[in-house]
């Protein structure tokens, strides 16, 4: 039961999900930070500007383009009826997934390296 395909996807849909909820109310709490003035807004920047969460943006966007076609091959699934091709979504899921994030994730890590 949790080696199958289905619930390996409920799992990862729901981890990125709350990935995602507490990206936004990190952003929301840096932003935020501009009504304590500039101050305040430069050192949260600051702090958000080391090299661990510049990699951390790429595990961002492998999240947000995971939950999105995930999201779709859900509604595909729910909306049309079609089951017995499952499996077959999932693991096309996975690899479209993984297409989009080198191909998004390769200039965000050659931009860090290159320290522009």
């Amino acid at each position: 039961m949790y080696t199958s395909s289905g619930f390996i996807s409920f799992a990862l849909r729901r981890l990125t999900g709350i990935a995602l909820v507490i990206y936004l109310f990190m952003h929301m709490w840096v932003i935020g930070s501009v009504n304590a003035g500039p101050e305040a807004f430069n050192a949260r920047l600051n702090f958000f500007q080391q090299p661990f969460f510049k990699l951390m943006e790429v595990a961002l966007l492998a999240a947000v383009v995971f939950h999105a076609v995930d999201g779709i091959r859900v509604m595909v699934v729910h909306y049309t009826g079609v089951t017995e091709y499952r499996k077959s979504m999932f693991y096309a899921v996975l690899i479209v997934s993984v297409l989009l994030v080198i191909a998004g994730g390769v200039p965000i890590i050659r931009f860090i390296l290159e320290g522009k």
